[in-house]
């Protein structure tokens, strides 16, 4: 009896998720020291994300109409650094999920295939045995139709046991 296929696509997936972290760490890495990806892919969203966040803080303290500072190219660097890697991982666990739903659905539409093939097998067995059925039927009346038709004297001489 076989227990199931080992779940070969859920280790495969689980190993990915595993790598996107040091892989996230090592782009993290390398766009602190490269000045063109610092200036142009991590200081921007880390500028952006760093006003939004501080307009939300403000609006919920009560100040509505401060001026927010920019922050420094050091620190908006580490913070773009931080949400690239971070944006990484999201990115890659939220493609396991897709493929494992992805694989899930095509598992479960299989499943439904064959379910469906079963169905239409046994409702065509169920027609040719129904035919059967009113074949033997009308073969049954036709023989009772021929007994009654006999006379009713060579009926009761096989009825009778000879003595």
């Amino acid at each position: 009896m076989v227990v199931g296929a080992f779940p070969i696509a859920k280790l495969l997936m689980l190993g990915v998720r595993q790598v996107s972290r040091p892989l996230a760490n090592t782009l993290k890495a390398n766009a602190r020291r490269s000045p063109f990806f610092r200036a142009y892919i991590c200081q921007p969203p880390a500028q952006i994300y760093h006003w939004f966040e501080m307009k939300m803080k403000m609006r919920m303290m009560g100040f509505k109409g401060a001026e927010v500072q920019p922050l420094n190219e050091d620190v908006a660097a580490d913070l773009g650094s931080e949400l690239l890697g971070e944006a990484i991982v999201f990115l890659v666990g939220g493609a396991c999920i897709l493929a494992e739903y992805l694989r899930q659905s095509s598992n479960t539409a299989k499943k439904e295939e064959e379910l469906r093939s079963t169905l239409d097998s046994l409702q065509e067995q169920v027609a040719h045995l129904s035919l059967t059925v009113e074949e033997l039927d009308a073969r049954l009346r036709e023989n009772n139709r021929l007994v009654l038709s006999l006379p009713a004297q060579a009926t009761k001489e096989t009825q009778e046991p000879s003595k």
